[in-house]
């Protein structure tokens, strides 16, 4: 069955605001546990939002997962990436062994990996392919292991010759990325974060970024996986002569122009997080540009979304002020794959414990009266 844009614009009515009287509690229960109020920052925001997306002042996000969206694109017949399409294939297949960055992670701290193929361009041994997102194992549901077939084709098509993609292709990748999130859900998992596997990424995420914003290439193009002057150069023209007569009113047009599988179906990550109300990390350039577009479609959805580190990609800031959010930490990164997910997956785990663990002023018997000051003039 086809999915249609009719059928996304009803789904995403049901999509609800922060529950503000529970972030009120929130709040209020920051400001009385034994510290000065607003004294652990940021952490503080992040429970707060939490209990606006959850409905529970105390809650829980130590079963985790990140989703990894792996295709190829066109775009690199034009010698605007660094690898060799080859590395798309490999890393995807890599991703089931747990040898690869963010999968590493995942058998260091035991979170689970859901890792589907929307387009990759070679073929995947088919004994490494399921049609399912979930397995029954022991009674209970759990992630797959292997690589979820949800091929749209062989990579995209070159978006500097010719739309990238069709309007139904988008569609089905967005329906896809829904479908993960539900998947997830019903395995109990808490909390995710939205990764992606896919030589020439980056220029496709530029596009998408150049023609959503009307940011100039020169401005928002990077190096991606360490591309030289002359490839950075082709990047570079590639972004502006692809987007001159894209239109930003039209997200989903953008996407089938110049987008890619990968993140289309990032962008259905993100709408899902808000659909299904779970909490949704953002990794890097390519993750943080599909929540953007995301975000276009359906602003509430942002309401959703935590930004993990601040990326080495020149662009990825103008993408954090266009969503409104900011970034946890700051360590150079620029891997992709959702790899730094986890590493935020820590920090709002300790935003978690905090809100959970310590004692109020009163149960900690400390005299709170000297803080009133701090409290009312919010001297901070």
């Amino acid at each position: 069955m086809k999915h249609t844009e009719k059928e996304l614009s009803e789904l995403l009515k049901v999509i609800k605001p922060l529950n503000e009287d529970t972030m009120e509690k929130a709040k209020e229960r920051q400001n009385y546990l034994a510290k000065p109020p607003g004294s652990l920052g940021y952490l503080e925001d992040i429970s707060i939002k939490l209990a606006g997306i959850t409905g529970e002042v105390k809650n829980s996000v130590k079963k985790q997962a990140v989703v990894i969206m792996s295709a190829d694109n066109g775009v690199c017949e034009e010698g605007v990436a660094s690898a060799p399409q080859q590395v798309t294939l490999a890393q995807t297949i890599n991703f089931t062994r747990r040898i690869t960055g963010v999968s590493a992670m995942a058998k260091y701290f035991d979170f689970d990996l859901l890792v589907i193929d929307m387009g990759v361009a070679m073929d995947i041994p088919k004994e490494l392919y399921t049609n399912n997102m979930t397995v029954e194992e022991d009674g209970k549901l759990r992630i797959t292991r292997g690589i979820v077939d949800r091929s749209l084709g062989k990579g995209t098509k070159n978006l500097f010759k010719e739309p990238a993609m069709t309007r139904n292709q988008v569609m089905e990748a967005i329906f896809t990325g829904i479908d993960s999130v539900k998947a997830m859900k019903d395995c109990g998992i808490e909390m995710f974060g939205v990764g992606e596997m896919g030589i020439g990424n980056t220029t496709t995420s530029a596009s998408v970024l150049a023609a959503i914003t009307d940011l100039p290439a020169i401005d928002i193009v990077g190096r991606g996986g360490g591309l030289n002057d002359k490839g950075l150069a082709k990047k570079i023209e590639v972004v502006e002569k692809s987007t001159r007569n894209l239109s930003k009113d039209d997200p989903i047009d953008v996407l089938s122009k110049v987008g890619g599988f990968d993140i289309a179906a990032m962008v259905g990550a993100f709408m899902g997080a808000a659909i299904y109300r779970i909490p949704v990390v953002i990794d890097g350039f390519i993750s943080a540009n599909a929540a953007l577009v995301a975000k276009i479609i359906c602003p509430k959805v942002t309401d959703f979304m935590f930004a993990s580190h601040k990326s080495y990609e020149i662009g990825y800031m103008k993408t954090m002020k266009e969503l409104d959010l900011k970034p946890m930490f700051n360590l150079d990164m620029r891997l992709g794959e959702g790899s730094g997910c986890p590493i935020a997956f820590k920090i709002i785990e300790t935003a978690t414990g905090t809100m959970n663990l310590m004692w109020t002023l009163e149960e900690a018997s400390i005299d709170a009266e000297y803080l009133e000051e701090i409290r009312d003039k919010n001297l901070f």
